[in-house]
């Protein structure tokens, strides 16, 4: 029984390490584009204003949900369908795949743009009232086809197995195109919001079309007719990947277009800055994880009691990581904005602190929506997301009108409740998960800090709010240190994790 037990903590700690391994390796990428985005995003905000930034938002949100209609979710099933070309070995299929995915991200692009193309004139009318952005809307349909073409390209790297080297070319990528389109930005203000997103999508698709040739694929024929056989297999995971991206990020636009429509494109601006930078950090978290948590799962099949232990693992390591990034948001948003873009962007710290309480929740429930995909029922995960979306969107047209900027927030925080208490359920049909005690109580403490540094800044003075919020994300860092060496040992963190913390405590 005690070798079982040890056999098991090392188990534990393995991959607790692998986890923080695969988090610090692609979340240093991920950190220098944050870096990058926070320098753009004072930049322009500096340039635009809040009603330029405002439109910045719209239109991205419009650029968007295009990508997401036409792109049939290429990136993830042509990457699918390369990396099974590519566990048989056979140079030559891989090759066909390959330039399969490519023409078929054509095809999807060109649909795409000469869709948005049409439809500019209802869009700009439902958007914005009138017809007066119909051609900036059209000139965006350029952004959408050199987009979905990248994603094609995107998905022979991912295919390839080669997202780490990816992650640090697309963080330069993302370097270069913000030198490039903030010149465009500073001469042509708001009129240049379009042009901007149209070239940042021509340096995204040239990109990666060079670090692709980098990688070696067997020169080959495809006719049309093989395209077509073989697209017809991408289609099928693709509509459930479309769906549930438009879900998404028709779900944006929604919010967006509700606070233009009764706020005003100031409003729209400042919800911008709190959406940014109240998903920034979690955001960060999760898609570090992530990229290493699916592959596992998916390995796992349908052993219940390893995948319940992947997903406790995931979620509790990622509240752990979050936790005192969400108490610092809270507590020092005002300074935060006010940094980060003007001081006119400090008008948005109450929407700020009510996304950022949803962001932590999406931490502690994604993993749980992950179970579904990796055991294959993609259905079934289509119709718990398109329950939350119409959660969503519900709470965002009752409480816009109602509350306000601030109401765009609170129906964010009521989305990601949905999401877990739909969620939860499911994942105990499907593979009998229970949350395990730690995490309950894990989960129960940092939500309580939470809940008592956000009332205080409508009960308190503000001084003995923030007094009172530093201290808890001063607790909140050494109960998550503490909570890590417990799952991780010493040895198992990443090496630079051990030399910083080496240093830091050396200098006190």
């Amino acid at each position: 029984m005690a070798e079982t037990k040890l056999t098991d903590r090392n188990h534990e700690t393995e991959n607790s390490g692998r986890i923080l391994r695969a988090f610090f390796l692609i979340g240093s990428s991920q950190m220098l584009m944050i870096l990058i985005r926070l320098v753009r995003g004072k930049l322009m905000a500096f340039l635009l204003g809040t009603s330029g930034f405002g439109l910045f938002s719209v239109f991205g949100s419009i650029e968007q949900m295009a990508e997401d209609v036409a792109g049939m979710g290429v990136s993830s099933s042509g990457a699918r369908q390369i990396a099974a070309a590519r566990g048989t070995g056979n140079a030559e299929k891989i090759a066909r795949v390959a330039v399969v995915v490519r023409r078929f991200a054509w095809l999807l692009g060109s649909a795409g743009a000469l869709g948005l193309w049409f439809l500019a004139g209802p869009l700009s009318k439902l958007t914005f009232g009138g017809m007066q952005q119909s051609w900036a809307i059209a000139l965006l349909s350029l952004a959408v086809l050199l987009q979905i073409i990248s994603y094609g390209q995107d998905a022979v790297i991912l295919g390839m197995a080669k997202a780490a080297e990816f992650s640090h070319w697309e963080a330069m990528a993302f370097l270069f195109s913000t030198l490039v389109t903030l010149p465009v930005i500073y001469f042509y203000r708001e009129r240049g919001v379009v042009p901007s997103l149209v070239i940042f999508a021509a340096i995204s698709v040239l990109t990666s079309a060079l670090y692709r040739r980098k990688i070696p694929l067997q020169q080959v024929k495809v006719n049309w007719r093989e395209v077509w056989e073989e697209s017809s297999l991408l289609m099928q995971l693709g509509v459930i990947l479309m769906l549930s991206s438009l879900l998404q990020s028709g779900l944006a636009y929604l919010v967006r277009a509700l606070i233009l429509r009764r706020a005003g494109q100031d409003a729209a601006g400042l919800y911008q800055s709190a959406w940014t930078l109240g998903g920034m950090y979690v955001g960060f978290v999760i898609k570090a994880m992530a990229a290493d948590f699916y592959p596992r799962l998916t390995a796992a099949g349908n052993r219940d009691e390893d995948c319940n232990r992947m997903v406790n693992e995931q979620a509790r390591i990622g509240l752990m990581l979050a936790g005192p990034g969400v108490l610092a948001t809270l507590t020092f948003c005002p300074l935060i904005l006010m940094i980060l873009y003007t001081a006119k962007f400090v008008a948005a710290v109450e929407v700020l602190r009510w996304i950022s309480l949803g962001a932590l929740l999406q931490v502690v429930t994604w993993p749980m929506g992950y179970i579904a995909v990796a055991r294959g029922m993609a259905k079934l995960y289509f119709w718990c997301e398109l329950s939350c979306a119409i959660a969503y969107a519900l709470l965002a047209v009752g409480c816009v009108p109602w509350f306000g900027l601030r109401g765009a927030g609170i129906a964010f925080l009521g989305y990601c409740i949905v999401h877990g208490v739909i969620y939860y359920p499911i994942a105990r049909r499907v593979s009998k998960f229970r949350w395990t005690r730690d995490n309950v109580l894990g989960g129960a403490l940092y939500l309580g800090v939470i809940v008592i540094v956000f009332s205080s800044f409508y009960l308190l003075p503000a001084w003995a709010a923030t007094l009172l919020g530093a201290c808890s994300v001063l607790l909140g860092c050494l109960f998550s240190l503490h909570t890590l060496g417990k799952m991780v040992e010493w040895e198992r963190f990443p090496k630079t994790v051990r030399i910083l913390l080496q240093k830091m405590a050396s200098e006190r």
